[in-house]
């Protein structure tokens, strides 16, 4: 696909007329920010800089630029992984000033927020009357409830209460054209028709714009416990989440894995990080239960099952959190992983899911031809494993030079890939596909979904102008 020609004078002055000089900017300093994805991994191009107040702002900039055959790109936070946001020419939309709560409804447990807002003032809005917003990822001071929808994002909490695909009941979207759907309804039940939110919800901004949404809400959970616990393998951690679960169903809200070598380098490299187990061990998971009663006992139940597990030969050892400080320090092990692996070196990163029942069985023969291909690779695959997804991540060989390993990203794609794929997994769990998973999305994916996406695209966004290039090939088509 060929770059796009130079927006012209009469689009930007178009643009400022409506929206003011101040909020259509094309210095390169304003620009910089708004080129480069999280990782450094790509590079775009861009004309102008957008910034609409509302809805109407976007709407008349969104029909301003298919008016004129101007691609655009719309962002939130810029924190997505997969250079989903990365624009190729034409304008970045940015949706950072629609921040505003339009409702919050109590008794219904739901919130309309518009995109822009960050998700931790999306949570803080929803405790603030005293209910939770379940959604939590390592990004939530900086990534935006827009973007969390657009690429339908995971996070910590899937396992008890899902992905955002799940926690939301209506969108605002600015289509293609310039029209805005409104389906922001916050109801539980709702069959009048297709139920078109969830076009938008995962397309990366590729189908429509999502200027708001209408979230579900949740009771605050008021009695917590977290235990971490050491393993002898991947499939003892298996043994031990189905045992939690029977003991405690939907209260058992997170189920959290790493290997020794990820809590070697969160001791070595996060301050603070205390080891929490006396002895080393081959797995580790972190356990929380939770109940939206206070008196509910979620500390005596961990420590009972764990005692269970214990006899029985799934744990090797653990410890549970005896406050609310000792709590958050355990959590901090698991989440202060991917800053760690940033002091060892380059990495290859692989977000995946596979069946659960195989989990095991994908570790094992995913590290195992790994290492087989690169002697010194040092594999570190931790995440969400009560819901099925592992980040999937290869450390640099010690000494190895960085360019020539992350020169292998393709060949080690490929290797976990095809493992992925044998077990009916996913190669993109909860990061979208972007530019960095496209054409491997061409070769995994099933033709007639393929086809159907692409269809899709073509329906509501005929002359592909809202971001370009990504998730779908577009190579036969011109914007």
């Amino acid at each position: 696909m060929t770059e796009p020609a130079p927006i012209s004078d009469a689009v930007l002055a178009a643009l400022r007329g409506r929206l003011g000089p101040a909020q259509v900017l094309t210095e390169a300093e304003a620009l910089a920010p708004h080129l480069v994805e999280t990782r450094g991994l790509y590079r775009g191009t861009a004309c102008a800089l957008v910034r609409p107040a509302d809805t109407a702002e976007v709407a008349f900039t969104v029909g301003t630029c298919a008016a004129a055959g101007v691609p655009i790109v719309a962002q939130g936070g810029n924190t997505g992984l997969v250079g989903g946001g990365v624009p190729r020419g034409g304008i970045v939309l940015s949706l950072a000033r629609l921040s505003r709560i339009r409702d919050l409804d109590p008794v219904g447990a739901t919130l309309t927020i518009e995109a822009g807002a960050i998700l931790a003032e999306v949570q803080a809005a929803a405790a603030a009357a005293s209910l939770l917003f379940p959604l939590s990822l390592a990004s939530e001071g900086s990534c935006s409830i827009g973007g969390n929808l657009a690429t339908n994002a995971g996070g910590t909490a899937v396992l008890a209460y899902g992905n955002a695909r799940d926690l939301v009941l209506g969108l605002e979207v600015v289509l293609a054209d310039g029209r805005i759907w409104n389906g922001l309804k916050g109801l539980r039940k709702n069959n009048a028709g297709y139920d078109l939110k969830h076009l938008f919800v995962g397309s990366e901004g590729t189908l429509g714009i999502i200027t708001a949404a209408t979230l579900k809400l949740f009771p605050k959970p008021l009695s917590r416990a977290v235990g971490f616990v050491g393993l002898a393998s991947p499939r003892a951690a298996l043994a031990l989440f189905e045992t939690m679960r029977r003991v405690v169903g939907p209260g058992l809200t997170a189920f959290e894995v790493m290997p020794r070598f990820g809590l070697d380098i969160v001791l070595a490299h996060m301050p603070g990080a205390v080891r929490p187990l006396a002895a080393a061990h081959d797995t580790y998971a972190l356990v929380e239960f939770s109940s939206p009663r206070p008196g509910d006992g979620m500390g005596a139940a961990l420590e009972a099952a764990l005692a269970d597990a214990l006899a029985a030969g799934i744990v090797e050892d653990a410890t549970i959190g005896a406050s609310e400080a000792q709590n958050a320090a355990l959590w901090a092990l698991r989440e202060g992983l991917p800053e760690a692996q940033r002091h060892e070196g380059a990495s290859i990163k692989h977000d995946v899911s596979v069946p659960l029942a195989r989990l095991p069985d994908f570790l094992e023969e995913a590290e195992a031809a790994c290492r087989a291909a690169m002697p010194g690779l040092r594999p570190c695959a931790f995440g969400h494993f009560g819901d099925g997804n592992i980040h999937f991540n290869l450390s640099q060989p010690l000494g190895m030079d960085r360019a020539a390993f992350l020169a292998e990203w393709g060949r080690f794609n490929r290797i976990v890939h095809d493992s992925v794929a044998r077990l009916n997994g996913s190669i993109a769990a909860e990061h979208g596909i972007g530019l960095i998973k496209r054409d491997a999305l061409q070769h995994y994916g099933d033709p007639v979904g393929l086809d159907l996406m692409r269809r899709l695209k073509a329906a509501l966004d005929p002359a592909n102008l809202l971001n370009p290039g990504k998730v779908v090939s577009d190579e036969s088509r011109t914007s």
